[in-house]
């Protein structure tokens, strides 16, 4: 029986950034995926890793992260880049509609999100019982401790919750604290295998599938 879930937000409940670094990779001449490139090849070390963690400012991850580009060969204006993504961070309307189903349920509803700077009152985060931030735990995921302190808060084991993610890193890690796992790449879709999970109607029949 699953009595929570747990959103992803960017990709998720929100437009996905990797769709705009992907336009600005073709805007700039830049191979395909550049740039994800580097954020994983420098792992938790990386200026990337260490900006989601609020380890560094946004005028220290813009040069670190400039330099480690530069190092794979690749010349990147990064606070463009930055700009860039944090001005498409747009909710997701079907998403938005799921979540209040959700709650409307009796499913507890929690937002488990790397990002690098604080959501604060965000109107979105307001429909979630837990919004757990890596940039304000000092953790990001596919870390477990992030999951752990999600589900603490939420009062909920991990065997009676279900995550969303767009990365397979991430749903990895949820896996194997023993919650259910949903890949979200076309949101409709996903949503209608966490409906059926939860045996709640969270998209309305004939709903637009992504293109």
């Amino acid at each position: 029986m699953i009595r929570a879930v747990l959103f992803d937000l960017g990709g998720v409940v929100f437009e996905s950034p990797l769709d705009v670094i992907a336009a600005f990779e073709r805007a700039r001449g830049l191979p395909p995926g550049a740039i994800g490139a580097v954020v994983v090849a420098t792992g938790e070390e990386g200026a990337w890793a260490r900006h989601e963690r609020g380890e560094l400012t946004h005028d220290r991850f813009v040069r670190e992260f400039c330099s480690e580009l530069a190092a794979a060969g690749h010349r990147v204006d990064v606070g463009e880049l930055m700009r860039r993504v944090e001005a498409t961070f747009r909710p997701r309307p079907v998403m938005l509609t799921a979540i209040d189903r959700l709650r409307g349920g009796g499913i507890a509803v929690g937002a488990v999100t790397n990002n690098w700077t604080p959501f604060g009152d965000h109107p979105v985060l307001r429909r979630f019982d837990v919004v757990v931030e890596s940039v304000l735990e000092g953790v990001r995921k596919p870390d477990p401790e992030i999951y752990r302190r999600a589900l603490a808060r939420l009062g909920v084991p991990a065997s009676e919750t279900a995550m969303l993610d767009d990365l397979g890193p991430n749903l990895k890690t949820a896996r194997a604290l023993g919650m259910a796992t949903i890949k979200v790449t076309d949101p409709v879709e996903a949503l209608e295998a966490l409906g059926d999970l939860v045996g709640i109607e969270l998209v309305d029949a004939g709903y637009p599938r992504s293109s």
